[in-house]
C-alpha cells in the first residue's frame, strides 16, 4: 500500500465516490493502471490548530494501519478526510466504521459548475425592477 502525496492525485480521488461517518469521509477512485492501493489522508483548518489536525491524521493512519488490507479494492486510490469527531469518537468505533465504509456501496457525487450550485432554470418570467427606479405609492 502506497501513500497519495501530490495535490493532483487528491483532487481527483475528490471527484470519486464518498462514504460519510462522523469521524471521517472516505473518498475512492479506481485506476485503470495496475499500481498498488494508494491512500491519502487530509485534515482541514476549521478541524482545529495545527496539533488537534495531527492527532486526527495520526489516528486516520493507524486506522488504516489495522485495517486488513483485503478488505480494500485492488487499483484503487482513497483519500480519509478527518473531522473533529475522529478526536472524541472511540477508536474501536472508528475502526468498525471504516471496515463498513469499504464494504459500503459508496455513494457517488457529481460535480456541477465551478461554484457548487445546479444552473438556475427558474429565470422565464419577467425580472423585478431595480429598487431605484420604484415609485412610493
Amino acid at each position: 500500500m502506497d501513500r497519495l502525496r501530490q495535490r493532483a492525485d487528491f483532487l481527483a480521488v475528490a471527484n470519486g465516490a464518498r462514504v460519510n461517518s462522523p469521524a471521517f469521509v472516505l473518498q475512492s477512485r479506481p485506476r485503470d493502471d495496475g499500481g498498488p492501493i494508494r491512500i491519502g489522508f487530509t485534515v482541514t483548518k476549521k478541524n482545529g490548530n495545527a496539533p488537534a489536525r495531527n492527532r486526527i491524521r495520526r489516528r486516520l493512519r493507524e486506522l488504516v494501519k489495522r485495517l486488513d488490507p483485503v478488505s480494500m479494492q485492488p487499483h484503487h486510490d482513497y483519500v480519509l478526510v478527518g473531522r473533529s469527531g475522529a478526536l472524541s469518537r472511540d477508536f474501536a468505533t472508528m475502526l468498525d466504521d471504516l471496515r463498513m465504509a469499504f464494504t459500503k456501496p459508496a455513494r457517488h457525487t457529481a460535480k456541477g459548475p465551478a461554484n457548487g450550485r445546479s444552473p438556475r432554470t427558474d429565470r422565464t418570467g419577467p425580472r423585478p425592477a431595480p429598487a431605484a427606479s420604484r415609485k412610493p405609492e
